[in-house]
């Protein structure tokens, strides 16, 4: 069969269906269900009033706080993926079968996810192994799938379809989390004795989902747009050398530099909340008679939904106020968020905080992005490595961040103090943002 020629209709919308494929991982399995799932088995609660009696897991000999433990495979997780994550943008600038690679870490994340279904305490190695493959094969497959942009739309072409890819993964990923919470709320319906295998299934169905509708993508995508390069040493390095290319021209751009040290920090704190915010819920909540399983997963769609809405906002304000004062605005508004967080004890509380924490989550990732690509020198041909820069500087400051929340939790016995040191991250943006001056970035 020959290859789509670039820009026609069906290659964009083969490469766009590739999120509807992949995004039930970020979904299911990060946000909403694998999370439940972990805190129901490493928890052991009084039945009656619903107290924590014991959270310790045993782990490679050691003991830990459940939270701890799981925060610390995140940011182990996280840090294989900011020292990959260089060299495979390298691979992916030269080497032909780009196809080839994203399949390989398209089947190690969906197989990954399927072996969750046999995540025990038993098992533990084996289920925190599959976890941590899980996220790997997430991310490296985004590497060589952000890459085939550029190699299949035209400049005019890249916005729209990329929102369109957006707007796929969203609606396929909601679509399977509904179907895994009605499986999971009516489990005897399904002729099933408890809700524990239909969480078990719903890992399953996320890898097979992921690699069946990942099918049409590559069956359309091309091979690759350089092939023949085979992978050297020279390529291995090449996206290391050209983050210490960005680094030194940092050195000559206070702003830049500035507002990416802002960035590292307050991302910090953003990223390490949103991933452990259904972890915290399961744990610190008294959820009382009410379904946890339901109250958790409806926050969460809450969530998405009101962060729509919150990035459309925050980029009003910022063209009413200019970009570093909404960042400001935004980042005053979620130190607020972790300030409330610390007295969330109902489920009432916790939806209050979800609504709040929707409303500047896609905004304060929006804008951030938005906001480093205007101080990104103007005619620079280098804006490739500038993101991976960002990219790079955001993964890092999750390993460090999760790393920090999990020490706190395990020191402290509770998530919550966890949740209150975070507020020093943001305070830091803040002053730092504070004293950026640049008139471009504040009349955008």
């Amino acid at each position: 069969m020959s290859e789509l020629k670039k820009g026609s209709k069906k290659l964009l919308n083969a490469w766009a269906f590739y999120d509807w494929a992949n995004s039930v991982y970020p979904l299911v399995i990060s946000s909403a269900v694998f999370p439940i799932f972990y805190g129901a088995l490493t928890i052991i609660k009084d039945e009656e009033t619903g107290k924590v009696l014991d959270d310790t897991v045993t782990f490679l000999g050691y003991e830990f706080n459940n939270d701890s433990l799981i925060s610390y495979v995140t940011a182990f997780s996280f840090l294989i993926v900011s020292i990959l994550s260089p060299i495979l943008s390298g691979i992916s600038d030269y080497v032909g079968n780009k196809e080839g690679f994203m399949k390989f870490f398209c089947y190690l994340g969906a197989i990954s996810c399927i072996g969750l279904y046999w995540f025990s305490l038993e098992n533990l190695i084996f289920g925190m192994v599959c976890y941590v493959l899980g996220l790997v094969g997430f991310w490296g497959s985004l590497v060589f799938y952000n890459s085939y942009l550029p190699d299949i739309a035209y400049p005019e072409q890249q916005d729209k379809i990329s929102a369109k890819g957006f707007s796929l993964g969203y609606v396929g990923s909601v679509i399977l989390l509904v179907i895994n919470l009605i499986m999971i709320l009516f489990y005897d319906v399904f002729g099933f004795e408890s809700s524990a295998q239909p969480t078990r299934i719903a890992f399953i169905m996320v890898g097979v989902w992921w690699i069946l509708f990942a099918q049409y993508t590559f069956k359309h995508l091309p091979t690759g747009t350089n092939e023949g390069h085979k992978v050297t040493k020279y390529v291995l390095m090449y996206g290391y050398n050209e983050l210490k290319k960005i680094w030194n021209a940092l050195k000559s751009n206070k702003t830049l530099k500035r507002y990416l040290s802002a960035f590292f920090v307050y991302s910090m704190a953003v990223q390490t909340i949103m991933i452990a915010a259904t972890y915290f819920a399961v744990e610190e909540l008294d959820w009382g008679t009410q379904d946890s399983t339901t109250g958790l997963i409806i926050s969460i769609l809450l969530i998405q939904l009101i962060a729509v809405l919150g990035a459309n906002f925050t980029a009003k304000l910022s063209k009413k106020i200019g970009n570093i004062k909404a960042l400001i605005c935004v980042i005053c508004i979620w130190i607020l968020i972790c300030g409330f967080a610390y007295f969330v004890t109902t489920p009432t509380h916790f939806y209050i905080t979800a609504a709040s924490v929707g409303l500047v989550m896609g905004g304060i990732q929006a804008l951030s992005r938005s906001t480093y690509s205007k101080l990104i020198p103007e005619g620079s041909v280098d804006t490739a490595s500038y993101f991976s820069f960002y990219d790079v500087a955001e993964k890092i400051g999750i390993v460090i961040g999760m790393f920090l929340y999990g020490f706190i939790a395990q020191i402290t016995g509770s998530m919550r103090y966890s949740i209150l040191f975070l507020i020093t991250f943001f305070i830091i943006g803040v002053i730092i943002l504070y004293s950026i001056k640049n008139i471009r970035v504040e009349d955008a």
